[in-house]
Protein backbone atom coordinates (compact mmCIF):
# COMPACT_ATOMS: atom_id res chain seq x y z
CA UNK A 1 0.00 0.00 0.00
CA UNK A 2 1.92 3.26 -1.38
CA UNK A 3 1.62 5.90 1.68
CA UNK A 4 3.30 9.50 1.64
CA UNK A 5 4.21 11.60 4.11
CA UNK A 6 5.73 15.01 3.73
CA UNK A 7 5.98 18.77 5.25
CA UNK A 8 4.49 21.44 3.21
CA UNK A 9 7.41 23.79 2.95
CA UNK A 10 5.22 27.21 3.62
CA UNK A 11 6.71 27.68 6.76
CA UNK A 12 3.28 26.28 9.00
CA UNK A 13 4.96 22.57 9.35
CA UNK A 14 1.45 21.07 7.82
CA UNK A 15 1.86 17.28 7.37
CA UNK A 16 0.63 16.14 4.00
CA UNK A 17 -0.45 12.37 3.84
CA UNK A 18 -1.21 10.36 1.17
CA UNK A 19 -2.64 6.83 1.93
CA UNK A 20 -4.30 4.80 -0.96
CA UNK A 21 -7.05 3.19 1.85
CA UNK A 22 -10.69 4.22 0.51
CA UNK A 23 -12.62 6.16 3.33
CA UNK A 24 -14.93 3.13 4.25
CA UNK A 25 -14.98 2.05 7.87
CA UNK A 26 -12.21 4.29 8.79
CA UNK A 27 -9.82 2.47 7.16
CA UNK A 28 -8.19 6.09 5.36
CA UNK A 29 -8.64 7.04 9.21
CA UNK A 30 -6.41 4.37 10.29
CA UNK A 31 -3.82 4.40 7.91
CA UNK A 32 -3.03 8.36 8.55
CA UNK A 33 -2.83 8.07 11.58
CA UNK A 34 -0.35 4.60 11.26
CA UNK A 35 1.55 6.55 8.44
CA UNK A 36 2.26 9.51 10.78
CA UNK A 37 3.54 7.46 13.89
CA UNK A 38 5.69 5.61 11.26
CA UNK A 39 7.20 8.88 9.87
CA UNK A 40 7.80 10.74 12.86
CA UNK A 41 8.76 7.29 14.75
CA UNK A 42 6.63 7.09 17.06
CA UNK A 43 4.02 4.20 18.60
CA UNK A 44 1.32 3.68 16.61
CA UNK A 45 -0.78 4.56 19.63
CA UNK A 46 0.84 7.77 20.66
CA UNK A 47 -0.60 9.77 17.36
CA UNK A 48 -4.82 10.06 17.78
CA UNK A 49 -7.18 11.80 14.77
CA UNK A 50 -7.82 14.72 17.31
CA UNK A 51 -10.41 16.77 14.59
CA UNK A 52 -12.20 15.74 11.00
CA UNK A 53 -12.46 12.07 11.01
CA UNK A 54 -15.05 12.72 7.94
CA UNK A 55 -12.89 15.65 6.19
CA UNK A 56 -9.92 15.43 3.89
CA UNK A 57 -8.60 18.09 6.50
CA UNK A 58 -7.39 16.08 10.09
CA UNK A 59 -5.73 17.17 12.78
CA UNK A 60 -3.85 14.84 14.79
CA UNK A 61 -2.20 14.63 18.30
CA UNK A 62 1.25 13.34 18.82
CA UNK A 63 2.19 12.55 22.63
CA UNK A 64 6.00 12.61 23.78
CA UNK A 65 8.35 15.13 23.43
CA UNK A 66 7.67 18.71 21.48
CA UNK A 67 11.19 18.56 20.37
CA UNK A 68 11.48 15.24 19.64
CA UNK A 69 8.49 15.62 17.27
CA UNK A 70 9.61 19.17 15.85
CA UNK A 71 12.60 17.35 15.09
CA UNK A 72 10.94 14.40 13.39
CA UNK A 73 8.92 16.72 11.11
CA UNK A 74 11.63 18.80 10.34
CA UNK A 75 13.53 15.87 8.86
CA UNK A 76 10.48 15.09 6.95
CA UNK A 77 10.80 15.82 2.85
CA UNK A 78 9.35 19.11 2.13
CA UNK A 79 7.31 19.97 -0.65
CA UNK A 80 5.77 23.31 -2.24
CA UNK A 81 2.46 24.54 -0.85
CA UNK A 82 -0.69 23.98 -3.28
CA UNK A 83 -1.24 26.74 -5.30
Amino acid sequence: ESVTVTVTDDGDDVLVVRVRARAVDGAANKAVVLAVAQALGVRRSAVTLARGAKSRLKWVDVEGSDSDTAAAIAALPREAPPL
